[in-house]
């Protein structure tokens, strides 16, 4: 068994998110970052943006935790009642956390030409929301399952084998609404079943992603949310190819900026993260407690990277920068997002003083979901019509 103190190891964890991060925001405070600068005088702008679009979300402070729940209720309708219909309350965690861990990976940008025409509530809806209640509605119609009476799980067999043209068919993926990324993401969705399949003592025989809720079930009633960040991060290693490894160790969502000594990679986790966040409430719903929220970081992503570039507290040192198509894994992507990771939490603390909370109150957690990534996205509609991201990112899919 490898040392926990393995440095391939370490990276797969929040903690290790937290420290490279602030690698590159000590740099930039001594002005040594090469793309952006910071301006720190204006992150109060920030916060008091961010705490008028909390109170008005939220008027009495009672702000949940950000996740993919959320995006599940757009609109008002309680879709989480609608997973699971009639099953025990283990089988419904189960059934949520397949939901949540399929919807998560398939969160990233959708691109700014697709919609999701969601038949129950006349609506269509885009990016985080569509890709949600569109992959809600294609576990429900079995796209995921192996049990064609019982549609309400993923499977690894059934994921092993999704192509991109049922993918496409179920997100509604067509000419004049194009869902960026399909191939790569039904490619994602296949290693996940393959990694599923290859991981039977977490996963189960037959092999299901929600079998992850009696493996943790097993070992006791509470949880740290930084523990269930490393499993998910060893577990779905094999399904990030092409992404850093160091000692045979696959690191997932990182990248590499000359700022940080040694091995210079920064982790970020960005879509893992979103999913330990994620799977909170359906393993609290079934009993389990979990601890430390806070204990993962914010999200490094455009709608809380954007947030801090449109208030003006990181800015270009070349304002082309904005104009040009950048690769997510280039070195000025990787400083925004460090920079974004380091900004959140210090725009967490001046929140709490804002609004008169403990971290204990308010955690990190309830600051984006009240927070930082609604404030993003409304900062983005004023100042470009089409609600872009500041930066202009190539992706395939599967990071941002």
């Amino acid at each position: 068994m490898r040392s926990t103190t393995d440095p391939g190891l370490h990276l797969l964890t929040a903690a290790a998110v937290r420290e490279r991060c602030e690698l590159v925001y000590r740099a930039a405070e001594r002005g040594e970052t090469p793309h952006f600068r910071l301006v720190s005088m204006r992150l109060d702008d920030a916060v008091r943006r961010v705490a008028g679009v909390t109170r008005r979300r939220y008027p009495d402070l009672d702000v949940p935790f950000h996740s993919r729940w959320r995006h599940f209720s757009t609109g008002g309708v309680d879709r989480a009642a609608q997973v699971a219909p009639g099953m025990d309350p283990d089988e419904t965690a189960r059934a949520r956390i397949d939901l949540a861990v399929v919807s998560v990976l398939l969160d990233a940008g959708a691109g700014p030409q697709w919609g999701f025409y969601d038949a129950d509530t006349g609506q269509t809806l885009r990016r985080s929301e569509g890709l949600a209640v569109a992959s809600l509605g294609a576990m429900k119609a079995g796209l995921f399952s192996v049990d064609l009476g019982n549609p309400w799980r993923a499977d690894a067999g059934a994921l092993a084998r999704l192509s991109a043209e049922r993918l496409a068919a179920a997100f509604q993926h067509r000419p004049g609404n194009e869902l960026l990324g399909v191939e790569a993401r039904a490619a994602l969705l296949r290693r996940v079943g393959e990694a599923c399949a290859a991981a039977p003592v977490l996963f189960g025989a037959p092999p299901r992603l929600g079998n992850l809720f009696d493996y943790w079930g097993s070992r006791g009633a509470e949880i740290s949310a930084p523990e269930i960040l490393r499993l998910l991060l060893t577990a779905f290693g094999p399904i990030w190819p092409g992404r850093a490894s160091i000692g045979g160790v696959l690191l997932g969502d990182c990248g590499r900026h000359s700022v940080v000594p040694g091995d210079g990679i920064v982790p970020f986790h960005k879509l893992s993260q979103w999913l330990a966040y994620s799977l909170v409430e359906p393993l609290e719903a079934a009993g389990l407690r979990v601890t430390d929220i806070d204990g993962l970081t914010g999200l490094a992503e455009y709608r809380n990277g954007g947030l801090f570039i449109d208030c003006g507290v990181i800015e270009p040192r070349d304002p082309a920068l904005l104009g040009r198509p950048l690769d997510a894994l280039s070195e000025p992507v990787v400083e925004w997002r460090a920079l974004t990771i380091a900004l959140l939490d210090r725009l967490a603390s001046r929140m709490r003083e804002h609004l008169g909370k403990t971290s204990h109150e308010f955690p990190l957690a309830c600051v984006l979901e009240g927070g930082s990534w609604a404030a993003g996205r409304e900062i983005a509609r004023e100042r470009r019509p089409d609600g872009a991201p500041p930066l202009t990112l190539l992706t395939d899919g599967t990071v941002f």
